[in-house]
């Protein structure tokens, strides 16, 4: 997988993802942006989160991904941050509040991930899971560990270092993360409740965050 600097602006035309989506999918996401309001940039990689989508008052939304992801984590986040937005224009200045990965977000997902939820975009061991996630997805694709372990498979980077997910440690177990030493807890929907062992203190860490047991 090709990384390098990359952003979309207001009113460029002819953007290629090619190197950051698999093959035949490139098309669909530039028409997306195309079609939907938002900057782009991509992110230098973070521990915490594959994407996110932020908004500001008299600001145009504005959507990262990580630019280190494999093309199937790439899309599935660009897409899953695609929703966030759609949501945004269809639901703002509503009094009853939109709840961030609630029915309307899921609805909007499950619609954006329909057109590329097939073999000539997927391999078949990711779409399996892929589609079955797609009827009710969870706020995280690492909180679906079948589809998480799935689409690690295809990572070219962060192999063979040893570190693993923090959903996938059992609970009571010490791991580092960001050079501290932590002993995890309770799985709290996307995140995961930790004790700071230097500390005492209590965190809540993301369930996919990049962890080394110790």
């Amino acid at each position: 997988m090709k990384v390098g600097l990359f952003f979309f602006y207001s009113g460029m035309k002819n953007v290629s993802l090619a190197s950051y989506v698999p093959d035949g999918a490139s098309g669909y996401c530039q028409e997306l942006y195309r079609s939907h309001r938002f900057d782009f940039s991509l992110s230098r990689p973070r521990r915490t989160r594959l994407g996110d989508f932020t908004v500001k008052p008299g600001m145009v939304p504005r959507i990262t991904v990580n630019a280190n992801l494999n093309p199937y984590s790439f899309l599935i986040t660009y897409l899953h941050e695609v929703a966030h937005c759609v949501v945004h224009y269809k639901y703002k200045g509503r009094r009853r509040r939109v709840a961030p990965h609630g029915a309307e977000w899921k609805h909007e997902f499950r619609e954006l991930l329909v057109p590329v939820m097939h073999e000539s975009i997927f391999p078949g061991d990711i779409l399996v899971h892929l589609l079955r996630y797609a009827q009710n997805p969870a706020a995280s694709t690492g909180g679906d560990q079948k589809l998480f372990n799935a689409l690690r498979k295809y990572d070219e980077q962060e192999l063979n270092t040893g570190k693993v997910c923090l959903f996938q440690l059992d609970e009571g177990t010490n791991f580092v993360f960001q050079n501290r030493t932590f002993t995890r807890g309770t799985l709290r929907r996307t995140r995961v409740l930790c004790t700071d062992n230097a500390s005492q203190r209590l965190y809540t860490i993301p369930a996919h965050a990049l962890v080394e047991a110790c």
